[in-house]
């Protein structure tokens, strides 16, 4: 009995571990990209994580050569932390808004 308590603890532990480290894929038309959500605590980091987002669903108009790139370059962080939640008219992904949310509100 208690063999089975200590290996159902092991497993719920391998979870939580596995959980921690989620990869998710998102399309767009033009390419797939994959990016990775962070532990609690650490601030995203903008190239590896939010960017790819803001690749997917943004572009072309918000990146080089884009439209509205001078005035709102989505590759540069200080644009990101800028426009805050405004960003959410455009990207419904309840996960990839929480990654955003947590990058603005690390310092």
């Amino acid at each position: 009995m208690r063999i089975g308590f200590l290996l159902l603890a092991v497993l719920v532990a391998i979870g939580f571990a596995a959980c921690c480290q989620t990869k998710v894929v998102t399309s767009s038309a033009a390419a797939f990209t994959t990016f990775s959500f962070v532990s609690p605590g650490k601030k995203p980091d903008f190239d590896s994580q939010l960017k790819p987002i803001f690749q997917a669903r943004c572009q072309p108009c918000h990146f080089q050569g884009g439209k509205v790139y001078d005035s709102m370059p989505f590759d540069k962080p200080e644009t990101i932390t800028r426009l805050g939640e405004k960003l959410f008219t455009r990207i419904k992904d309840e996960k990839e808004q929480r990654l955003i949310r947590e990058f603005l509100s690390q310092p």
